[in-house]
């Protein structure tokens, strides 16, 4: 099975999401460039002055490898509907967040004592950074 290896990147100043093209490590394991298509980091006015970009502004999020039941790419992150009703008939929604004890991503229910596997039956709604109000709506 091939596995697609993808990445999207939220720009904490701009504030909004970018298509990651490649991303580039030196030899001690540290994030030193971030290629987006458009205006990314490594093409701000900073970087083009000869600073070094600030990477730290940018969230890296991978690509789960799975598609919701609309057919749109999952992503850490991102809000998902889960396919279930609270006990009022509200949808349940959870972001997806990786856990190495679970060696995958996994859908993060606000210490509910609920987790879940990422299925493929889940509705991406929205994400963490563009759309806050979704989580504070659910926990509020």
């Amino acid at each position: 099975m091939k596995r697609e290896i993808k990445f999207r990147a939220w720009d904490k100043q701009r504030h909004h999401m970018l298509d990651v093209e490649g991303i580039a490590y030196n030899l001690r394991g540290e994030l030193v460039s971030i290629y987006c298509f458009g205006r990314d980091f490594s093409n701000d006015p900073d970087a083009l002055m000869g600073k070094e970009p600030d990477l730290d502004r940018a969230v890296l999020m991978q690509y789960t490898n799975l598609k919701d039941k609309n057919g749109r790419e999952i992503y850490e992150n991102d809000v998902l509907d889960i396919g279930l009703r609270n006990q009022d008939g509200k949808p349940v929604i959870a972001p997806v967040i990786y856990k190495t004890y679970a060696a995958g991503y996994v859908l993060d229910n606000g210490g509910n004592g609920i987790w879940q596997r990422l299925t493929e039956n889940c509705e991406v709604i929205g994400n963490i950074f563009e759309n806050p109000d979704l989580l504070e709506a659910q926990h509020g």
